[in-house]
């Protein structure tokens, strides 16, 4: 059996050797010639698994160290027999910090104190990481407003947007149906924030770079904090130059959250091909630190200094996403 796992995925060295072949590779070494006579893939956001890269190869598993899985065409997967499995909620905790260290940084930077009373924030998804961002948001003083429609949350963005200095993003990236994400954040819901909160508001992105309209944030009168972006890694460089707080896809980048992926994937494989193989999970709560306040929070993590590595270097994104000295959780 063979097994090819992305080079840059930690905790995974020395894991199934003993009952196959396990072969690491870099994102951009993971080709159609490369997985022909693979069996089983772990990968990670830069690797699109679809018909180009799998067509008559002999993959029978895809497990990805992330949660989302937009980079894999499920139903090409699935009419090829192809299990996949995510790693849902793996780095929750640590988008949910960077969100409020980002927060607490912008109401020092707007000469506010550390504290959310009189302040309304926008959660616009609710799942695993949007859970814990109100939750925390709640705790430091916001009023937290949700939207998300597939959990029964139904307020509409456009109400969310008129009435929050604060919105922040945590949706799967979708293209269709019911509930489509794409450009969700577009022009239209930035004019009706900029009506509301005129410079004195803030949008992030720590979703999918194609939940938020690039063009369309653009004309964003206030601040933006931005992870995920269109287009990475060749991101636009207006877009940089206007945001707050830039950093290159590095938001669930916790040394817990990389372990929590891995054991997860691990678990999933090992029982695909019937064998023992597990990777010890970390301590810290994957529904994240039970109580917080901004002091704990704003010394976990400093977006600032990611910030200027990738303003200063912004053709650098990929190294500096694929070197990224993993951060532990807020505990």
């Amino acid at each position: 059996m063979k097994i090819i796992v992305e080079r840059n995925i930690p905790f995974f060295d020395g894991l199934f050797t003993d009952c196959a072949q396990v072969v690491r590779l870099g994102s951009n070494e993971i080709d159609s010639a490369a997985v022909a006579d693979a069996d089983a893939l772990v990968v990670r956001t830069r690797t699109c698994c679809n018909r180009g890269l799998l067509e008559g190869s002999a993959v029978r598993f895809i497990g990805t160290a992330t949660i989302g899985t937009d980079h894999i065409d499920m139903d090409y997967c699935a009419s090829r027999g192809i299990t996949v499995c995510n790693a849902p909620g793996c780095n929750a905790p640590a988008v949910a910090q960077w969100v409020l260290t980002s927060v607490g940084n912008w109401l020092e930077h707007r000469g506010l104190s550390l504290d959310g009373r009189g302040l309304t924030m926008g959660v616009v998804g609710v799942g695993h990481v949007g859970s814990i961002v109100a939750r925390w948001a709640g705790e430091l003083g916001f009023r937290v407003l949700v939207s998300d429609p597939p959990l029964g949350h139904n307020m509409p963005l456009s109400e969310l947007a008129a009435q929050c200095h604060i919105i922040t993003f945590h949706t799967p990236l979708t293209k269709g149906g019911q509930y489509a994400t794409f450009h969700m954040c577009d022009s239209e819901i930035v004019r009706i924030f900029n009506e509301a909160r005129g410079r004195d508001g803030l949008i992030m992105n720590a979703a999918r770079g194609g939940v938020t309209d690039t063009d369309a944030l653009l004309a964003l009168d206030g601040d933006l904090a931005i992870d995920c972006w269109e287009g990475e890694p060749c991101i636009s460089r207006a877009l940089l130059d206007k945001a707050f707080v830039a950093t290159p896809h590095i938001a669930g980048y916790s040394l817990e959250g990389k372990q929590r992926a891995s054991a997860m994937i691990a678990k999933r494989l090992a029982e695909f091909i019937g064998v023992e193989q597990q990777v010890a999970m970390p301590q810290a709560p994957i529904n994240g630190a039970e109580r917080v306040n901004f002091r704990k929070i704003m010394a976990s993590y400093a977006p600032l200094a990611d910030t200027a590595a990738l303003k200063n270097c912004p053709e650098d994104f990929e190294n500096l996403r694929n070197h990224y000295k993993h951060r532990g959780e807020v505990v």
